[in-house]
């Protein structure tokens, strides 16, 4: 079963159990996806889906942070009610361990000594983290060990 087979699926369980903030959020979801569809004219697949949930998951933390800062604590409990809702369509993330072994396979495997291969590595990674884990945090554990 596709992710949007799945989405639409759970869009209509949403409605019969009357579930307002699933339904909201599922809805937005789609929004999202139909509005790259437009824009980049092509069809998204499940990985793309995964790109756009996780772009939305990030915009959602983001805003608890700034909501918790300004003392605005029930928009930041809306975000987290949102978050997972997202996060239910999302593949399982993966543990410390996992990154930090596909991270000296990617390393490995492309041959990376310095930092100048970063690139490398990221392109390596990227299909098989999109979704799973924080690009941002795993740069960083990549970083860490080219410079060791």
């Amino acid at each position: 079963m596709t992710l949007l087979i799945q989405l639409k699926d759970e869009m209509k369980n949403a409605m019969r159990a009357k579930d307002k903030v699933a339904l909201g959020v599922i809805r937005m979801a789609l929004s999202a996806i139909k509005q790259v569809e437009i824009d980049d004219k092509i069809i998204l697949d499940d990985a793309g889906i995964i790109g756009v949930f996780t772009k939305m998951v990030k915009q959602r933390k983001d805003s608890i942070k700034m909501f918790t800062d300004g003392g605005r604590d029930e928009l930041a409990a809306k975000e987290a009610a949102e978050i997972i809702v997202l996060e239910q369509f999302l593949p399982q993330p993966l543990t410390e361990a996992e990154v930090s072994a596909l991270i000296a396979q990617a390393i490995s495997e492309t041959g990376a000594t310095s930092m100048a291969d970063m690139g490398k590595v990221m392109a390596t990674l990227k299909p098989q983290m999109q979704g799973k884990a924080d690009l941002g945090k795993v740069s960083g554990q990549i970083r860490a060990a080219l410079n060791a």
